[in-house]
């Protein structure tokens, strides 16, 4: 079969969806990968077909840190990267599809490539890793879960999806009329089968979903061997296994508030810092005890570490749960505070540490936790439990099944 696969986001977004065109690939079909041109790496590193979509998210969302506006404006800011960007994504989208049997859609370009779809008379397959259908079994991912009575969940769910259709539904619908001559679209798409690069481990997997909608497991690709540079592992062979500290794609944020607490809070402890996108103050001077770490593989990474200190993505958080050691987490925005909690509910990490308002006695306190025998108990036996999971197969299975139906 012949398949287009379209994503708009961070490198979180892309680079489990070309792990997923990879398999797809590897089951002997041919895939195209849509993406932002920064976050390609992944995709190139695999030899996915791909080309960049229009925009440059990694630079929009730097500009956004140096203007000072801060984490909380980052979803507003992604929400006017895609509308700016609708009519373009739309042309490219509808042109790369040609003659393709399914588009698999994800991420701040769903909207268009639903729209292309049903342009071209084409099956679609939603992907994702935050699970955003309807349930009883839980709130909405974006929703503070102690602000939402349980029997107001699935209610949670509408009101959210509704919400961000709403903040991208007029610039889709000007789009859809001028690329595709589509009439506007009046409400949310709904019928559509939804794959998540969720571990059921993690999460439970709700009885209430329509079929083809399931969690997959964590989208991976097979374990290879990374070579890593010789400092790094110098690092690694001279000591106990380290702490891992990294915010990937989080910017906006106080870097040298954060960073100063956490010299404090790592005192005796051996860190690896992955400063990401935001990067390291220029005028700072971290101490001997932490040495920084490149983009590194966090399915070679992690099972090296002894902590795993991240910001909650779903990718950060499946890999650190996967690896078997803790978490502590420090939730910026969105989906985030979700799965913070499904650490705290599974007993692998401790309270969410506030990144707004960092207070160094909570941030100690978490690490505390995280380093209690039970707790790393707990996180090894999640991460065998995860470990018999493949949700790529199972993933490039049920597209299989759903575009040969």
């Amino acid at each position: 079969m012949k398949l287009l696969a379209l994503t708009y986001g961070t490198e979180g977004d892309t680079r489990p969806l070309a792990v997923l065109c990879r398999a797809l690939m590897d089951a002997g079909h041919e895939v195209m990968l849509l993406a932002d041109g920064a976050t390609l790496g992944s995709a190139i590193a695999l030899g996915v077909p791909h080309a960049a979509l229009s925009g440059n998210i990694r630079d929009e969302l730097s500009t956004l840190m140096a203007s000072g506006k801060g984490v909380n404006a980052t979803a507003a800011s992604l929400a006017s990267i895609a509308n700016a960007k609708t009519r373009s994504w739309m042309q490219q989208t509808a042109e790369a599809a040609i003659g393709c049997d399914g588009l698999i859609v994800s991420g701040l370009a769903a909207f268009v490539g639903l729209s292309v779809a049903e342009h071209l008379g084409i099956r679609v397959i939603g992907a994702g890793l935050i699970p955003i259908s309807p349930t009883q079994a839980f709130a909405s991912p974006f929703l503070p879960s102690r602000w939402m009575p349980a029997a107001l969940n699935r209610i949670s769910h509408h009101a959210v999806n509704n919400l961000l259709w709403l903040a991208f539904r007029k610039a889709t619908n000007s789009a859809r009329q001028s690329v595709l001559g589509l009439p506007p679209r009046r409400k949310l798409w709904t019928a559509h089968p939804m794959l998540y690069g969720v571990s059921p481990a993690l999460l439970p997997e709700p009885q209430d979903w329509p079929a083809h909608t399931l969690l997959c497991g964590q989208w991976l690709a097979p374990a290879e061997s990374w070579v890593p540079p010789a400092a790094l592992k110098a690092f690694l062979d001279e000591g106990e296994p380290p702490v891992y500290l990294g915010f990937g794609s989080m910017v906006g944020f106080d870097r040298k508030a954060v960073l100063n607490a956490f010299i404090d809070a790592a005192q005796g402890l051996r860190v690896l810092l992955y400063p990401g996108w935001s990067g390291t103050p220029d005028d700072m001077t971290l101490p001997d005890n932490f040495f920084i770490v490149e983009e590194t593989p966090h399915q070679w990474l992690f099972p090296r570490t002894s902590l795993v200190i991240h910001h909650g993505g779903s990718g950060t958080t499946h890999s650190a749960c996967r690896a078997g050691v803790p978490s502590v987490v420090l939730p910026f925005a969105g989906d985030q505070f979700f799965w913070a909690d499904q650490l705290k509910r599974l007993g692998v990490a401790g309270d969410p540490v506030a990144t707004r308002k960092l207070e160094r006695d909570k941030l100690k306190q978490a690490i505390r936790f995280a380093q209690r025998a039970e707790t790393r108990q707990r996180a090894s036996a999640l991460g065998k439990r995860m470990a018999q999971e493949n949700g790529t197969a199972t993933a490039v299975a049920e597209i299989e099944t759903l575009l040969r139906t």
